[in-house]
């Protein structure tokens, strides 16, 4: 029912970025093949899915990349595919035979989406790195933390998913439309330093109109303005303020009893510290769910900060439905919301190999071929 229904994607399997590409995709209908490699395949009950969801919504092809007829049978994939998702540095899937040229060749309409941190050339291109060296080569990580103390990594949100995955996927998606029109694909390099860094784009414009001081945790959104910060409570746990526009503003001042006071104006940065202890006491003083009794459902711009197992039970995301469960285990639910063409997860996870009769016959492999490529191992 997806918007992608109907689209077939091979996706290399990996880690991180590219398997969130892939669930994007999936959840969006696509019908989204993973390879596995041949060595990975354990066994496991299929009425007992993996717990990795990051695999949700996709088969699951066992195949030995390094024999011929494994790198044939992709091939025979790829000749069905719309789109193919790798993640490995630059070079491997040449090596492999598995390389734009190779593919594009029997499939001049497939979209080759390149996941890497630091992109397909340039002087880092080669070398290891993981999210944390790509974002800090980005400008992202810096800013990032509080005044006085060292930048924060924001678990690895800014690079593998904001500034990758999800990246890759809305290249992939505007070079299928594209391919749509011109029947011909094309080669998506997608590099998690190129996307964190465009991820910073609103505080280049920032830095060029005199509003960001480049010293961190001094500015209104990096925990430097009392109004955009979060607190702890009396309880041990913290709530979130952002109320920046002034009409929010005269909210919060409102709700925690400052608003008879002759306070400084609320951007006066030199009082900023002042003012963030002053909240700071007047927060510590309730609990969690007593300022959630008296800010919910004001403009304050507030929210209590809930953990991973908090979130799923609030009754907003309740009420949205903004976690789901699947096979025992519950989950962010497919996101952005279609109203004709729902997204859905397809499936749970599978494990190394489990449907790897099935995709091959239902892409257009004969059974013989089949019974002979698992007699030759090429595939498992």
């Amino acid at each position: 029912m997806g918007p992608l229904s109907g689209v077939k994607v091979v996706e290399i399997a990996g880690i991180g970025p590219g398997p969130f590409c892939a669930m994007l995709l999936s959840d969006l209908g696509a019908d989204v093949v993973r390879i596995d490699r041949s060595s990975n395949v354990l066994g496991g009950d299929p009425a007992t899915p993996p717990g990795d969801v990051l695999n949700r919504g996709r088969r699951s092809v066992a195949v030995d990349l390094k024999h011929p007829d494994g790198v044939a049978t992709v091939l025979d994939l790829v000749a069905e595919a719309d789109a193919l998702i790798e993640g490995f540095r630059p070079g491997v899937m040449e090596r492999l035979g598995l390389g734009p040229d190779a593919c594009r060749e029997r499939n001049p309409r497939l979209v080759y989406g390149r996941m890497t941190g630091w992109g397909q050339d340039g002087p880092y291109a080669r070398t290891a790195g993981h999210d944390i060296n790509y974002i800090a080569l980005a400008g992202a990580l810096e800013p990032i933390g509080r005044r006085g103390g060292p930048p924060v990594p924001p678990l690895n949100l800014v690079g593998d998913f904001g500034g990758g995955g999800m990246l890759l996927a809305l290249g992939i998606a505007a070079a299928l439309v594209e391919a749509g029109r011109s029947g011909e694909g094309q080669v998506v390099d997608a590099a998690m330093v190129d996307g964190a860094a465009i991820l910073t784009t609103m505080f280049h414009a920032f830095r060029a109109m005199g509003i960001w001081d480049d010293e961190r945790g001094t500015n209104m959104l990096d925990s430097g303005a009392h109004f955009y910060d979060v607190y702890e409570t009396a309880d041990g746990k913290y709530v979130s303020i952002g109320s920046i526009e002034p009409q929010f503003y005269a909210e919060l001042l409102k709700h925690t009893g400052l608003d008879g006071e002759d306070l400084p104006w609320q951007h006066d940065k030199a009082h900023w510290p002042e003012l963030k202890d002053r909240m700071a006491a007047i927060f510590k003083v309730k609990t969690r769910d007593e300022w959630c009794e008296i800010m919910e459902g004001t403009d304050v711009c507030f929210a209590p900060v809930l953990s991973l197992a908090e979130a799923p039970t609030h009754p907003h995301n309740v009420h949205r439905g903004t976690f789901t469960e699947v096979a025992g285990i519950v989950q962010p639910s497919p996101a952005p919301r279609f109203d004709r063409t729902p997204a859905e997860i397809q499936r749970p996870p599978a494990h190394a190999g489990q449907d790897t009769d099935e995709v091959l016959a239902d892409w257009g492999i004969a059974p013989d071929r089949i019974a002979a490529l698992r007699s030759s191992g090429a595939i498992a």
